[in-house]
């Protein structure tokens, strides 16, 4: 016995090292970046936007230990929002910085061990590759080919792991892998201590002990996948499916499917407890309880079906066919019982799909589609040449799994690859999930391609029939080197060169917009709001009891967690897509008020409407603050206008000098975002420039060019790139009233210097009745205590003119902040 431990102890050591070194290797892929994430001594720049609110939730927990940030009204004025994240990830996490920083961490320390979280997780990924791949094929060397391409996989599955990037994603893709590992490892055990009813008659639970513990710790980690991610039905989705077709594929062959009931049931109940303990799952939990309790019912009633047809020696073909009628009933009777329910079942093979603004999404786009056209180059960037080499490998699977003979192991391999693709390429974002599936396969046929020149005859260093290493290496011929230097040139070379590529940056926030939301957190007043507070959730239906001074920061939702975490002020719309208002699938809806609409309004007054309708109070508005930037002026606006399901004539084709171009149109230009990041908000009443940003080198003077030469009426604006985000204060602005021969055009201006000492007019023009009347938004006075401490303001008092006539007036801070009469 002892001999037997010693000899697999030895042949453990070369495998155990080679998963050492491929994950030192992973890690030092996942954070080359380091430089470009801490930028400075007192602040590190996550990637992204989910990452900050993760963050958010680590810092929330840190102060408040151990509680979890199940409300947080910091987000989404003026409603707030309930906790989106499923609450693992984030829990893990903090509890880990929390014994590591004895009970009172110091934000460095949060920050720093945040941001290398995901490589770590990432590099971790390895291990349970290793496992499936080894289990799977009984090869030990397919599980160590399947960890070194998964060390370098590129596309998604680097950037969500590399440094900085502190999102649940890769955890999930860790997560679902142990859970294939010990599902995998529980089939192996069950293929030789297989069962049926009877057998646990006579013999207890004696002859399921063995295969017992894989079954519940893949239900642990089912368990833990889905604490981690509000959308973890989808792999007990894929754990149901493979289950119904193991049992139609053992009915077939005659075999029992009682191992698939009881190992199913352990399964779902473990996972199922571990929700029902859990207080919410990012608004998911009733969902997930239905959905594995439903597993945990189906699973007997499968196994059932089968030992009474078996019993009744019933033609074999009549179980696929009950199972068909069966299902057939269940959305009959969903549809009888619940709506709800029916729409879930019948929904379920474009589950992942979005539609209208939600395409917009970077992430749930479809994966082969590019601004609407069809391309395959996505499968390059994720993949490499895993990509074509797993889906033969995908073919080759399942050709010898339905014509020579199948195992439960490569059965759950092929379901679990299959439904993966079927997510991919409706989102994204689950190319990360499908890296461990390409590197699995691609090992495959890799090692599958070395034995057919030779390299099975050999043996392999890792068994005893081998020798001693050796003797195995004196086996080895120059036709086995090349081969392998061939293979592993073919499958991880493109991997490795993809990933050095992409490896050099980890994104997040611009230098702008840091900058832009660190002005906001000290020269903004203070909402009144304590940003660490554990917030109680307000009564359903009823709002949050936020303080007269709080206010809302209207921006497009994907700087909504900057605003929060970066600048503390409390965003309208955010990443979670709250906030965004607009339409979701017909233009004869409502277009509700939200950044969509905002931004899109056609006019200074149709945005105001927008921004009053924001907050449910018809006293107060949903935003005292309005952040822009190029981005948003430029390439994202269709986006902005795509979730109100209303595009047209925004942009329009013209003819030019360089043949038919698509060009923003007058629609565009009379936007509240042109207004106020084309135009700097000039002639607008309540609106100022409070602050912004130094210029870069973007496509504004294009838009300003087209402008000039097609919409602006010989009134020309100046042709080039101004801050690329601009802060502006929404106000009431003071009314200053006097009297001008009746038929007079009247102008009031002023020049306004903002913070990047850039100079621009701001005016409007009125005719007079025998009076006139403006609002105007700019203190010529400079700010006071207490109030927005602006850097952008008139250099002067504003001039007003008609005929030969020209007065000036001074506006006090007061009169703008409180809508005070000046008469002239």
């Amino acid at each position: 016995m002892s001999i037997d431990y010693h000899e697999k102890l030895k042949s453990s050591i070369l495998p155990f090292t080679g998963i050492l070194l491929f994950f030192l290797l992973a890690l030092y892929i996942r954070t080359v970046p380091a430089e470009s994430v801490f930028i400075s001594e007192n602040f590190v720049r996550f990637g992204g936007n989910d990452p900050w609110y993760h963050l958010r939730n680590v810092e929330s927990i840190l102060h408040n230990f151990p509680s979890m940030l199940w409300f947080d009204a910091y987000t989404q004025y003026p409603h707030g929002t309930d906790q989106v994240f499923a609450p693992l990830f984030d829990m893990v996490l903090a509890t880990l910085i929390w014994i590591i920083g004895f009970g009172d961490p110091s934000t460095e320390l949060t920050q720093t061990i945040c941001a290398y979280y995901p490589s770590f997780l990432g590099s971790l990924v390895v291990i349970p590759t290793y496992f499936v791949g080894k289990w799977a094929f009984n090869d030990r060397r397919i599980g160590l080919l399947a960890a070194f391409l998964i060390a370098l996989a590129p596309g998604q599955f680097l950037s969500r792991a590399i440094i900085g990037f502190n999102d649940h994603h890769i955890a999930e893709a860790l997560l679902s892998t142990v859970v294939a590992m010990f599902l995998i490892a529980g089939l192996r055990r069950s293929e030789s201590s297989d069962f049926t009813l009877s057998h646990l008659r006579e013999n207890g639970f004696s002859q399921i002990r063995p295969i017992l513990p894989y079954f519940l710790l893949t239900g642990f980690f089912l368990g833990a996948y889905t604490l981690a991610w509000k959308g973890a039905l989808f792999f007990s989705f894929i754990i149901g499916v493979y289950i119904t077709a193991q049992h139609i594929i053992d009915h077939m062959h005659g075999r029992s499917t009682e191992y698939l009931a009881i190992g199913g049931m352990a399964i779902f109940i473990v996972a199922l407890v571990m929700v029902l303990l859990t207080p919410a799952i990012g608004g998911t939990k009733d969902l997930q309880i239905k959905g594995l309790l439903a597993g945990f019912v189906a699973f007997p009633i499968l196994s059932i079906i089968s030992y009474y047809m078996r019993g009744k020696q019933l033609n074999r073909y009549y179980y696929p066919l009950s199972i068909a009628v069966l299902f057939g009933a269940g959305i009959l009777l969903a549809r009888v019982v619940s709506e709800s329910a029916y729409a879930l079942v019948t929904s379920v093979f474009s589950y992942f799909m979005r539609t209208g603004g939600g395409l917009t999404i970077a992430e749930a786009s479809p994966l082969l589609m590019r601004n609407g056209v069809f391309t395959l180059q996505p499968l390059w960037y994720n993949f490499g040449i895993t990509a074509i080499v797993s889906f033969f490998a995908l073919l080759v699977l399942t050709y010898i799994a339905i014509y020579r003979r199948n195992n439960r192991e490569q059965t759950f391999l092929i379901v679990w690859t299959v439904m993966i693709i079927w997510a991919m390429l409706q989102q994204n974002r689950f190319a990360y999930y499908y890296s461990v599936n390409a590197s699995i396969l691609s090992a495959y046929l890799g090692i599958r391609i070395l034995d057919l020149v030779g390299w099975k005859d050999i043996g392999s260093p890792f068994t005893e029939t081998a020798g001693n290493i050796g003797n195995w290496l004196r086996q080895i011929k120059p036709v086995h080197v090349i081969s392998l230097i061939l293979i592993l040139l073919v499958l991880a070379y493109p991997s490795y060169n993809l990933a050095s590529q992409q490896n050099q940056g980890t994104g997040g926030p611009n230098g702008y917009w840091i900058e832009a939301t660190q002005w906001l957190k000290y020269n903004t007043p203070d909402p009144g709001l304590d940003y660490y507070e554990s917030y109680e959730q307000p009564p359903a239906g009823q709002l949050y009891p936020y303080p007269d001074t709080a206010y809302g920061v209207m921006s497009w939702w994907d700087y909504g967690h900057w605003i929060e975490v970066i600048g503390h002020r409390i965003p309208n719309a955010n990443p979670f897509q709250q906030g965004i208002g607009g339409r979701r699938n017909s233009i004869e809806e409502e277009n509700k008020p939200g950044a969509s609409t905002f931004f899109t309004a056609p006019s200074e007054a149709e945005a105001t409407k927008v921004l009053d309708a924001v907050h449910p109070d018809p006293d107060k508005a949903g935003a005292r603050y309005v952040v822009t930037d190029v981005e948003m002026a430029t390439g994202k606006f269709y986006a902005m206008a795509a979730w109100t399901l209303d595009t047209s004539d925004y942009y329009v084709r013209v003819q030019t000098n360089q043949g038919t171009q698509t060009l923003p149109g007058e629609r565009y230009f009379n936007t509240m975002e042109a207004r106020l990041h084309i135009f700097d908000g000039n002639g607008l009443k309540q609106y100022r420039m409070v602050h912004e940003t130094p210029a870069a080198s973007t496509v504004e003077v294009g838009y300003k060019r087209v402008y000039n030469a097609l919409f602006s009426g010989g009134n020309t604006i100046e042709e080039s790139n101004t801050g690329y985000v601009k802060i502006f204060e929404y106000v009431k602005g003071a009314t200053i009233t006097g009297e001008a021969p009746e038929g007079e055009k009247v102008t009031i201006s002023t020049t306004i210097l903002t913070s990047t000492g850039r100079t621009f007019l701001y005016s409007q023009s009125m005719v007079s009745d025998g009076t006139f009347e403006f609002v105007v938004p700019y203190s010529t006075e400079g700010p006071i205590a207490g109030e927005t401490q602006f850097d952008t303001m008139p250099i002067g008092p504003y001039t007003i003119t008609y005929g030969n006539v020209m007065e000036t007036v001074s506006v006090s801070e007061t009169d703008v902040l409180s809508g005070n009469i000046i008469e002239m």
